[in-house]
């Protein structure tokens, strides 16, 4: 029966084209065996990003391959190339945890994602085991780390991770706006509205406000209707501030911000200090709280001592609380305000991959406007971000 013979040649070609599909999504066919990736062998200046071959990565079960678009990079990038005392990285390591791509290969049980999807990776990942991450607190993890510090980043042209820590691409976001967002916002949302619990109505100081911890957490207290006051190194990190929503930003280099933010609350002071610096901006910080304030600490970039007059402690009611990054949960939470356009990102450059070292040297100068991204490799030519993001 001639139409019977069509029919069935009809549908082997069919099956015959679904299995070469599978098995290049699957990046069995013409795959390369070598990437290139930037490597930290031992700590240093700029220099000591060295460009090197890695095998390509191959994703386990529950696992998807990205090929790697863009890259943003936080002080974390810093600490890992140069070194912390007291602290041991796995060198040699490959930097990087906000990353952006497109997914090319997926491992055996991948549900969710399908080869050609944009995405971002979560940058935090625990055991998945624990009673902390099976209680939803996985940034307690006593395992838990992030992608460059604790294994291998995305400072390459291949990276592996688990369906689990993937995030969908914001269709209003460029490639190298939204790698700018994942680790900084899970952060400021975690110390807001985690640690702190922010309320509609309340004063929010937000220290450093055109870094990456401060452009998130402006947006988030204003989400949640918090009145937010700000502090800058400059005019122009200062009017960033201002367009995200800060009420009053205080140039701390010009007056003493103590001084200035008891004048613009008539000396009741704040209810919430967001502070990633320690030092003495940790010790005026206390005397701006309120009574009943909040001091959340994730950093120590202007020292790790502190002192104060513990009779405010008790006299003020104070709280002062530890955070750092935040739960997967907390991260999903956020992100669909990313993908509705309410939290949005500050670019100051975006360099080609290939610039690593000089990307580095901006974002150690201070001087960067926003965050400083990276192209993936072979993507094109950087360029100025900061007069797009606005």
């Amino acid at each position: 029966m001639p139409s019977t013979t069509w029919f069935q040649r009809r549908r082997w070609r069919r099956r015959l084209r679904r299995s070469c599909q599978i098995t290049l999504y699957g990046g069995a066919m013409n795959e390369p065996s070598t990437m290139r990736a930037f490597v930290v062998e031992q700590h240093g200046g700029p220099e000591a990003l060295v460009l090197r071959h890695r095998e390509v990565p191959q994703p386990a079960p529950g696992a998807v391959r990205l090929r790697v678009e863009a890259v943003s990079l936080n002080h974390l990038d810093l600490w890992v190339r140069r070194g912390v005392p007291g602290h041991r990285f796995p060198l040699p390591l490959i930097p990087g945890c906000d990353i952006a791509g497109t997914v090319e290969a997926i491992g055996e049980g991948v549900t969710r994602w399908r080869a050609g999807d944009r995405v971002l990776v979560a940058p935090g990942i625990g055991c998945g085991l624990c009673a902390a991450c099976l209680a939803g607190n996985d940034h307690l993890c006593r395992s838990y780390g992030i992608f460059g510090e604790t294994r291998d980043g995305g400072c390459a042209e291949y990276f592996v991770v688990p369906q689990t820590h993937l995030l969908p691409h914001p269709p209003q976001l460029t490639t190298e706006e939204a790698s700018a967002i994942p680790l900084t916002l899970l952060t400021a949302w975690h110390m807001l509205v985690g640690r702190a619990r922010v309320r509609p109505g309340e004063t929010v100081l937000v220290h450093g406000a055109a870094g990456g911890v401060g452009i998130m957490a402006v947006q988030v207290a204003r989400l949640f209707g918090a009145e937010v006051l700000a502090t800058a190194g400059s005019a122009g990190k200062a009017a960033i501030a201002a367009s995200l929503g800060a009420g009053q930003v205080v140039l701390y280099r010009e007056v003493d911000f103590v001084d200035e933010i008891r004048r613009l609350t008539g000396k009741r002071g704040v209810d919430i200090v967001i502070d990633h610096a320690g030092g003495g901006v940790f010790e005026g910080s206390v005397r701006v709280l309120a009574k009943g304030g909040r001091l959340v600490n994730c950093g120590a970039t202007a020292g790790a001592a502190v002192t104060f007059d513990v009779r405010m402690l008790f006299f003020k009611a104070l709280s002062f609380l530890g955070s750092t990054m935040g739960s997967r949960g907390e991260l999903e939470e956020a992100w669909a305000h990313v993908m509705s356009g309410r939290i949005r990102p500050v670019l100051d450059r975006v360099f080609d991959m290939e610039e690593l070292p000089q990307a580095h040297e901006r974002l150690e100068s201070r001087e960067a406007l926003g965050k400083v991204v990276v192209h993936g490799f072979g993507r094109g030519k950087g360029h100025a971000g900061f007069q797009q993001a606005h």
